[in-house]
C-alpha cells in the first residue's frame, strides 16, 4: 500500500514522452508519411481505357505493377534532365561550399572588422525566396532590361545572353549558389566559434601562421559541418526547381522537362499522367535517400579505417 501513491507519478513519467512526440508523429505521419504512401500507391497504378473513352466507366484505374517505374527511368527526357542536374551539381556544391567555407574562415580570422554586418550581408540572401531571387537575376539576365548589359553596351563590349543554351546552366547555378553560401556559411562559422582558443594560442607558439592555423586547425575541425552541409547541398540540388521554372518565360532554352522534378510536375499537371509522375517521384526520392546514405556511410569507413 506504501507504493499506491508513486504509481499514479510513474504513470504520468511513463506517458510524458509520448504525449510530447505525439503532435510531432502526427504531423509526420498527415504531412510526410501518409503522401510518400500515396505517391508509391499511384506509381503502381494506371488507367485503362476502354472503346473510346467515353462516357461513364470507360477509364479505370487498374494495377500497373512496375511499368510506370519502367517508363520513367527509360524515358529520354529523365535520363537528360538527370544528367542536367548532375552537370548543374558540380557547378553549384563545390563554389557554394567552397565559399561558405572561405567566408567563415575570413569572417573567423582575428584582423577581421564588421563581422556582424558580414555575416548579416552574406546570409541574407539565403532569406530570400528562391522565385524572388530568381525574379531579380532574370531581370539582370535579360539584354533588352538589364542595367548591366546597358553599361556593356555603352563600353562597346558585345556581351551574349547569359541564357543562351550553353550558358543557362550557368546562370541558374548562379542564383542556387549566391542563394545558399550564407546559410552554409552560418554552419561553419558556427562550428568554427566552438574551437577553443587555447590551441590557437598554442599553434602561435609553434610558429604556425594564420594560413596554416586554417588549413591544418579550423578546417580540420569543422570537417562534420561540411559532410552536413554537402549531404544538404546534395539534397537540394536533386530537388532544383524553383530557379529554372522562373527563368522559363524568359528564355527557350529551359525545357519543361529541364530538371527531374519539372517533368514530375509536366506530366501531373500538363499530361495529367499522375502515374508516371508518382513513379519518377519515388525514383527520386530512392535516389537521394541512396546518394545521401551512400555518402554519408563512405566518410564514416574512412573515418573508421583512419581510426584504426
Amino acid at each position: 500500500m506504501s507504493t499506491s501513491p508513486t504509481a499514479p507519478s510513474t504513470r504520468r513519467r511513463t506517458v510524458a514522452p509520448y504525449a510530447f512526440l505525439a503532435p510531432a508523429v502526427l504531423l509526420f505521419g498527415a504531412f510526410l508519411a501518409l503522401p510518400i504512401g500515396y505517391a508509391v500507391y499511384l506509381s503502381l497504378r494506371t488507367v485503362q481505357v476502354r472503346g473510346l473513352g467515353l462516357g461513364k466507366g470507360s477509364r479505370e484505374e487498374v494495377w500497373a505493377g512496375l511499368s510506370n517505374y519502367s517508363k520513367a527511368i527509360t524515358d529520354p527526357d529523365f535520363a537528360a534532365s538527370v544528367l542536367r542536374v548532375a552537370a548543374y551539381g558540380v557547378l553549384v556544391v563545390p563554389a557554394m561550399l567552397g565559399l561558405a567555407l572561405l567566408f567563415a574562415l575570413l569572417l573567423d580570422s582575428p584582423r577581421a572588422r564588421a563581422t556582424k554586418f558580414s555575416r548579416l550581408a552574406i546570409f541574407l540572401p539565403y532569406a530570400v525566396p528562391a522565385v524572388i531571387s530568381s525574379l531579380l537575376w532574370g531581370f539582370l539576365y535579360l539584354p533588352s532590361v538589364s542595367p548591366l548589359y546597358f553599361v556593356f553596351g555603352k563600353l562597346g563590349w558585345d556581351v551574349p545572353s547569359v541564357l543562351g543554351s550553353g550558358s543557362v546552366i550557368y546562370a541558374v547555378a548562379n542564383i542556387a549558389v549566391w542563394g545558399g553560401v550564407g546559410f552554409n556559411m552560418v554552419v561553419i562559422y558556427t562550428a568554427l566559434k566552438a574551437i577553443p582558443t587555447e590551441i590557437y594560442e598554442a599553434a602561435k607558439l609553434d610558429g604556425c601562421s594564420e594560413v596554416s592555423i586554417a588549413w591544418r586547425i579550423k578546417v580540420p575541425v569543422v570537417l562534420p559541418s561540411l559532410i552536413m552541409t554537402f549531404v544538404f547541398s546534395l539534397i537540394a540540388t536533386l530537388q532544383v526547381f524553383a530557379e529554372p521554372v522562373t527563368l522559363r518565360p524568359l528564355t527557350n532554352t529551359i525545357s519543361s522537362t529541364w530538371t527531374p522534378l519539372m517533368k514530375v510536375y509536366r506530366d501531373a499537371f500538363t499530361r495529367d499522367d499522375l502515374y508516371s509522375a508518382a513513379a519518377t517521384s519515388v525514383v527520386l526520392a530512392v535516389a537521394t535517400f541512396v546518394l545521401s546514405f551512400g555518402f554519408l556511410r563512405l566518410v564514416q569507413n574512412r573515418a573508421f579505417s583512419q581510426e584504426n
